[in-house]
């Protein structure tokens, strides 16, 4: 029952971080952890501590001589008892509310961090209750391991990965310079003479920094190293972590200015793998540096001298524990009622919703310069779509009515992007939205025409939000510019899987968003209490490009033509 019970715990621990472990590439190396901590446990169990006979005062079992000793220490075991049991009373409280706040926000990183203590704290209560404070101290490493593949929070991570990859940015420019290559630093970019390489392909974030500090932790208890040395073993492979990064930084950068941009792309993944390679052989380096004349001598006996010399009980091969098996049934009983209960009111709250009609983009390939719009790093990493694909095309100023010929001075972008069911928060797909990049990217809105319903199929329509934006624009008292002016119509729809009611095809029916989500902790608390997880959703979004101030009326009734041949109804690739 202890074994179901703790693989329960680590079970859900692991499966509710999978997801960063899935879409962050940064932390893919989570899946490995849980692997390195059970075989560290393993290797720590060989060399345990002894057991020792508990004396249970609350089961009339007597395990020491009626004394002054043996009653001083029953006296311990009960104070324990009531210290854990408060202990693991207050974790296991926690988990209800944790697990209904992890399922409506996943990507909500300060509650795995809560979880993996949760889960961390119940184990070593158990290895307490089976060995007392000397099991605790022995597999404290081993258990608490599993932090390095917590993903860090935001305010701690990115202020440093970011100054990190300006950093190592900086020393690629200033090297590479020397070498009589031509580079200038544009924030995060490096400029050559054939482009621009960006700062995921010249340091990817420094992405083997968290690696590093796994791999400094696994070899330093591989190798049994001193607390001294394990702190200059991590030390050690972080700064082998940034001597790599810098190092292709440098030679991304001399690709691209030796060969071409597009070169950068087929070395790309070569130069990160070799930064693993690097890290790793250089820390087995390391840890074969500190771990020579190192002290060695039989762990068994120290630990059974020390224990020796500070309890008088009396050691025994009968493992017992200090808690009843009662407890421990409890344990697994309140497990299993937060899942269940959990599970239940994410259910009530979706009684009634269908399933609305599949739908996709249809990408106009065959139109006029279509090309592909890569979709970043960054974005991928804030995101975390499922599906997401972005073009551009040249359209046709005009239409078939207009009496002049028609000229390729319009542009359309088009974005889609998906998220199934369960990864993500409900709030993510609101992420990407016209109000929010396109102002990023030095547009200003100048009109918001609201939600309209437009027609798909004779069976169908879709809801988009109408945004004008204006690039360009001469400051109040400037002289204008028209040639130098552009305007963007942009169109919004974000479409969930399930609705409560498909019968009622008002616009307010749709639950559209009206602003921006702000992340905020009321938006969270939020979704709990409504019971909102990530049924399914997608977003798309087209903008219609053009020199011209096109009248609103207009641009909709482009839009309303030319829709019809962007989605492909009942399918969902």
């Amino acid at each position: 029952m202890i074994g179901v019970a703790l693989f329960g715990l680590w079970f859900v621990l692991c499966r509710q971080l999978s997801g960063e472990w899935s879409v962050n590439e940064q932390y893919s190396y989570g899946w490995f952890v849980p692997f390195f901590a059970l075989f560290l446990f393993w290797l720590r169990w060989d060399d345990r501590p002894p057991a020792f006979a508990k004396a249970t005062a609350w089961s009339g079992e007597v395990g020491l001589p009626s004394n002054s000793l043996g009653e001083g220490w029953i006296a311990e075991v009960r104070g324990r008892k009531r210290i854990a049991i408060a202990i693991g009373i207050g974790a296991l409280l926690l988990l209800l509310p944790l697990r209904l706040f992890e399922i409506a926000n996943p990507d909500w990183r300060p509650l795995g961090w809560v979880h993996t203590a949760v889960v961390v704290t119940m184990t070593l209560l158990v290895l307490w209750s089976a060995g007392g404070k000397a099991w605790v101290r022995h597999f404290a490493f081993p258990v608490a391991f599993f932090f390095v593949a917590v993903p860090w929070i935001s305010p701690i991570e990115e202020p440093l990965v970011q100054g990190l990859m300006r950093t190592v940015a900086a020393v690629a420019t200033e090297t590479i310079t020397l070498f009589g290559v031509p580079a200038q630093l544009e924030g995060n970019l490096i400029r050559v003479s054939t482009g621009l390489v960006g700062v995921n392909e010249a340091c990817s974030g420094v992405r083997s920094l968290q690696t590093s500090i796994m791999i400094g932790l696994l070899f330093g208890e591989l190798k049994r190293l001193s607390v001294t040395r394990r702190i200059l073993l991590v030390l050690g492979a972080l700064a082998i972590a940034i001597i790599a990064n810098f190092a292709r930084a440098f030679f991304l950068v001399w690709i691209a200015a030796t060969q071409s941009i597009s070169a950068v792309d087929r070395w790309h993944d070569f130069a990160g793998y070799s930064i693993v390679a690097f890290v790793f052989c250089g820390s087995l380096l390391l840890t074969a540096i500190l771990n020579r004349n190192k002290k060695v001598g039989s762990r068994n006996e120290k630990v059974g001298n020390g224990m020796a010399s500070t309890d008088l009980r009396p050691p025994t091969s009968d493992l017992r524990l200090l808690l009843p098996p009662f407890y421990f049934l409890l344990f697994f009983a309140w497990l299993c009622a937060v899942e269940i209960g959990v599970e239940a009111w994410y259910r009530i709250h979706e009684r009634g919703l269908i399933a609305r009609e599949q739908w996709s983009a249809r990408w106009p390939e065959a139109a006029r310069e279509f090309r592909e719009i890569p979709i970043d790093e960054t974005t991928r990493k804030i995101l975390r779509f499922d599906q997401g694909r972005g073009a551009r095309w040249r359209l046709e100023a005009g239409d078939a009515s207009e009496t002049e010929v028609a000229r390729p001075v319009d542009s359309a972008l088009l974005y889609f992007f998906r998220w199934r069911a369960g990864s993500n928060s409900a709030l993510l797909a609101n992420l990407h939205r016209p109000d929010v990049c396109l102002p990023a990217s030095g547009w200003i809105q100048v009109g918001d025409y609201g939600i309209r319903s437009y027609a798909v199929s004779p069976k169908m329509s879709l809801p988009f939000r109408h945004f004008l934006f204006n690039q360009g624009m001469p400051a109040p008292g400037a002289n204008s510019n028209p040639s130098r002016q552009r305007f963007a119509h942009a169109f919004y729809c974000l479409r969930e899987d399930r609705v409560r009611d498909t019968s009622d095809e008002s616009l307010g029916a749709e639950q559209f968003p009206q602003t921006p989500s702000e992340w905020s902790r009321r938006e969270r608390i939020g979704l709990v209490m409504q019971g909102r997880r990530h049924l399914g959703q997608q977003v798309m979004e087209f903008v219609l490009l053009t020199p011209n101030d096109m009248k609103a009326d207009d641009a909709e009734g482009r839009f309303a033509q030319a829709l019809p041949e962007l989605i492909e109804v009942g399918s969902r690739k």
